[in-house]
């Protein structure tokens, strides 16, 4: 493909991901191949949409090296993987859409789909956890891709979906997201809210603390925050952004204050999570990241599954979030 096209397709790819909501702030990826021996990438930790065609960057199939004014992706080597194994494929996404990322934590083995999704999808396969960026995730999805599957489950993750071109791997990512959301199993309770009185006087108090903090309140926080219950980092995203866990308080906006004094966010009974952060674009990310941890831990518990990842990996990403790719932005 010619190479400035290629560069303006994937900033429009990555803007695109963003509007639909399949990847949140700066993560995710997406790549294009140039040609046999080379391929671009999304720069690490730059903020789709301040990503330019100048800003993609050039990688060497063969050596990994690269060129561009920013460092490549920290998953250069899963997108690379996929252009050694599929002369085929030109196109390759990686998203941390919300359905998906359940299905591949708990109910991919007996997951709903037909055999002409399956062939639309280009194959399905599931890749074990592997800490982001690092050797063994790479590994691992190229061993689900030696399956033949243009479409791999990254466990505690994500998703990586490769393409002929930009859109069908488009294609198959909302087609993915469309089976998973069917798949999905979030209990019988429905969302107890409080009254929107009550809610609007909670939040407005507990902004006098702290000026910051804004409701999350989907369906899935809601019904979360009507456990009372912790909920643990199952995913990488959670464990980088929001550490080890998010608590859950009675609707109370001194118990909530108290929260958000250690941690960016709380669950609130019958209200959802409120979220605290100093700049806005963290602010809608964490907004979409507890309603998406909310969504995951309502379908495991309710497949009987316990996923937690591990407090080692958990704590190490929360450290290079914090040292890193926080600073990185923009």
């Amino acid at each position: 493909m010619e190479e400035k096209i290629a560069r303006e397709l994937i900033c429009d790819t990555g803007r695109e991901l963003l509007k639909t909501g399949l990847v949140a702030r700066t993560w995710g990826n997406v790549s294009c191949r140039l040609d046999k021996s080379s391929f671009l990438i999304t720069p690490s930790g730059l903020d789709y949409l301040k990503t330019m065609p100048e800003d993609i960057v050039y990688v060497d199939l063969s050596t990994m090296e690269w060129e561009g004014k920013h460092k490549p992706s920290s998953e250069k080597g899963v997108h690379a993987a996929a252009y050694e194994l599929f002369d085929d494929v030109v196109f390759v996404i990686h998203t941390h859409q919300n359905c998906a990322s359940a299905i591949g934590l708990a109910g991919f083995d007996s997951m709903d789909i037909t055999s002409a999704e399956r062939e639309a999808l280009g194959g399905v396969a599931k890749a074990e956890y592997g800490l982001p960026g690092m050797k063994k995730l790479k590994n691992a999805v190229k061993s689900a891709m030696q399956t033949g599957a243009h479409t791999v489950f990254m466990v505690n993750h994500g998703v990586v979906v490769c393409g002929s071109d930009k859109k069908q791997a488009m294609e198959r990512v909302q087609l993915l997201e469309d089976i998973c959301r069917r798949n999905l199993h979030l209990g019988n309770a429905a969302p107890k809210r409080l009254s929107e009185k009550k809610a609007t006087e909670l939040i407005s108090a507990v902004r006098q603390e702290i000026p910051t903090a804004e409701l999350s309140g989907g369906d899935a926080a809601v019904m979360w925050s009507g456990k009372r219950k912790t909920l643990h980092a199952q995913l990488d995203d959670m464990a980088q952004m929001l550490g080890s866990h998010v608590p859950c308080v009675r609707a109370s906006a001194k118990k909530a204050v108290k929260a958000l004094s250690a941690r960016d966010a709380v669950f609130v009974q019958g209200v959802g999570a409120i979220v605290k952060a100093d700049d806005p674009d963290d602010r809608e990310a964490l907004k979409l990241l507890t309603e998406k941890s909310a969504l995951c831990a309502l379908h495991t518990e309710a497949m009987g599954a316990k996923v937690k990842l591990g407090a080692v990996d958990t704590a190490l990403m929360r450290f290079v979030y914090k040292k890193k790719y926080s600073k990185r932005k923009g």
